[in-house]
C-alpha cells in the first residue's frame, strides 16, 4: 500500500444562498486553486471524485469539463453532509491502491435560504429509520427546523446523561466566531457574546439560531497523490494521510440507544478508533480538529465521541479551555460550519483545506502551534462518517 500524500488544496470564501456564483464556477475555482497549489495542470490528474448533494445527475462532469476534457473516469459522490469527506475516502484510497498516483476530489454546494427540507415528498424517506426511531424518542415539533430537532435532541440525551448545561453548549458558539474572526474564507466573522447566543430564537432542546450552521454555498477541493509521483514532478507533500475510516450505523443504533446515537455518535466513535488503531496514534497527539459542528450539541458530543476528553467531561472540557487556543486541542480553528458555514458537499474538502494549511504552518493568525497531527470529523446522517488524520510527512 502507497502513503498518500496531500498535494494541492484549494477553497473559496463561502457565501449566503443568493450571493454566490453558480455551483459549477465555484467548483471550478476550487478546482484550479488546488492544482496552482500543487503545481500541476489538470490533464495530469488520473481520476476525480465530485460530490455534492443538492444536484443533478453528473454534476461533477459539469463542473470539470470547465477545468478539461481529458477522459479520465469521473465518479459523482452524495453522502449527505459527509459528501466532501467520503470524495476524499474514494480519492486516498484509489492512490494508496496504486491505482492511480494522482486523482482529484472535489466538492461544492448551491444552497437555497432556510432549513433544510427533503426534496422528494412523493416517496419514502431516505431517513425513515431515523426519524422514526427520533419520534419513538421525543416529542415532535411541526415548527422546528428537523435537523435542529435531531441534533437538539442529541443535546437533550447528553443532558439528561450528564447534567451539561445550556450554557455550555452556547460557548461552543461563542469559540466558534472568535475563531473564524481570522478566516477570510468564513461567512460570519463578528463575533458573539454568550449573552447573544442564549438570547437568540430557540429552536429545539439547547440549541437557539446562533447554534445552527447557516445554509451555504461555496466550493474546495484536493490533489491527493503518491510520493513517488510528488519526488518525480518537484511536488511539496509535506502532509500525508496518515489513516481514514468511514463508518455507517452500528448496530442497535435505530434500536436500543437514544438520540446521541441516531444522530452519529456511534459511528464516530467507531471511525475514530479505527484510525486510531491503524496509526498507532492517540487523541492525546493531536494538535487541530476540524469536527462537524452543524450544531453545538454535534461539536460537544463529538468531543467525547473522538476520544478527545472522556465520555461525560464535555462541559468540564470547555470551560476549562481545553477546546481552543492553549488548551489541550484547537476545535475548529476555521471558525467550523457554525461560523465559517456548510455548503453540504464542500463541508469535508474544506476542512482538509484548513487542517492541510495548519500542517504546512501557513494559516496565518489562526496558526495552531507545533501542530504535528490534525484530526478531521465529517458526519451525514442517513448515515456516514469519515475521520481522517493528517500528519507531517517525514
Amino acid at each position: 500500500m502507497t502513503k498518500v500524500r496531500v498535494a494541492g488544496v484549494g477553497m473559496i470564501p463561502f457565501t449566503k444562498p443568493g450571493q454566490s456564483e453558480e455551483w459549477d464556477v465555484m467548483a471550478e475555482k476550487a478546482v484550479r486553486l488546488a492544482l496552482a497549489d500543487a503545481g500541476i495542470s489538470y490533464d495530469q490528474i488520473q481520476q476525480a471524485y465530485a460530490g455534492y448533494v443538492y444536484g443533478d445527475s453528473t454534476s461533477g462532469q459539469s463542473a470539470l469539463y470547465r477545468v478539461g476534457i481529458t477522459g479520465i473516469p469521473i465518479v459523482n459522490v452524495n453522502n449527505n453532509c459527509s459528501t466532501g469527506s467520503t470524495a476524499l475516502y474514494l480519492a486516498r484510497q484509489m492512490v494508496e491502491a496504486g491505482v492511480a498516483d494522482c486523482v482529484l476530489a472535489v466538492g461544492f454546494e448551491q444552497m437555497v435560504p432556510g432549513a433544510l427540507g427533503m426534496i422528494f415528498n412523493d416517496r419514502k424517506r431516505t431517513l425513515d429509520l431515523a426519524l422514526t426511531r427520533q419520534d419513538e424518542l421525543q416529542e415532535h415539533d411541526p415548527v422546528a427546523p428537523f435537523a435542529a430537532q435531531q441534533f437538539g435532541g442529541g443535546g437533550r440525551d447528553h443532558q439528561a446523561r450528564y447534567g451539561t448545561s445550556d450554557e455550555a453548549f452556547a460557548m461552543i458558539s461563542v469559540k466558534a466566531r472568535r475563531h473564524a474572526a481570522h478566516n477570510p474564507m468564513a461567512l460570519f466573522r463578528e463575533p458573539l457574546t454568550l449573552e447573544e447566543v442564549l438570547a437568540s430564537k430557540h429552536l429545539y432542546g439547547p440549541i437557539t439560531r446562533f447554534q445552527a450552521c447557516p445554509p451555504t454555498c461555496g466550493a474546495a477541493a484536493a490533489v491527493l497523490v503518491s510520493p513517488a509521483f510528488a519526488a518525480k514532478h518537484g511536488i511539496d507533500a509535506s502532509v500525508e494521510i496518515v489513516a481514514q475510516a468511514l463508518t455507517t450505523d452500528m448496530p442497535g443504533t435505530f434500536e436500543d440507544r437514544g438520540m446521541m446515537s441516531v444522530v452519529g455518535y456511534d459511528m464516530a466513535k467507531e471511525a475514530a478508533r479505527q484510525v486510531y488503531e491503524a496509526s498507532g496514534i492517540g487523541p492525546d497527539d493531536v494538535q487541530a480538529v476540524e469536527l462537524h459542528d452543524c450544531f453545538t450539541p454535534n461539536e460537544l458530543i463529538s468531543y467525547e465521541a473522538l476520544g478527545l476528553t472522556p465520555e461525560g467531561t464535555a462541559e468540564r472540557y470547555i470551560r476549562d479551555g481545553q477546546n481552543t487556543y492553549g488548551g489541550k486541542h484547537v476545535t475548529n480553528p476555521s471558525g467550523g460550519l457554525l461560523s465559517k458555514g456548510h455548503p453540504l458537499g464542500a463541508t469535508g474538502l474544506a476542512q482538509c483545506y484548513e487542517l492541510t494549511r495548519q500542517l504546512r504552518g501557513t494559516a496565518g493568525m489562526r496558526q495552531v502551534e507545533g501542530v504535528r497531527h490534525a484530526l478531521q470529523h465529517n458526519v451525514g446522517l442517513g448515515g456516514a462518517c469519515v475521520v481522517t488524520l493528517y500528519g507531517a510527512a517525514a
